[in-house]
């Protein structure tokens, strides 16, 4: 049941993967653009934005991945279906 309700949300709601992802672009950049000396009182913060940011397109690929690799599965498993 946990990997059927895992299935559905990895490929009914990837707009999720697309919007953790856009998010963590965001934050990755304005952590990127706060090293520069300019912005030097904001270092710690830019590290933190670098971090979070990382963090979200990692998981938005992770989430792409998932979706990918349910999607692939399916297909075999409805050709294997024809083929019987």
């Amino acid at each position: 049941m946990l990997r059927t309700m895992l299935q559905r949300l990895v490929r009914d709601y990837s707009w999720i993967h697309l919007g953790i992802g856009l998010f963590g672009n965001f934050c990755f950049v304005v952590g990127s653009v706060l090293f520069f000396k300019t912005f030097e009182s904001y270092y710690t913060l830019g590290v933190w934005l670098f971090l979070v940011g990382s963090s979200g397109m990692f998981l938005g690929s992770l989430g792409e991945l998932a979706k990918s690799l349910y999607e692939r599965r399916e297909k075999r498993q409805a050709g294997h279906k024809r083929a019987a």
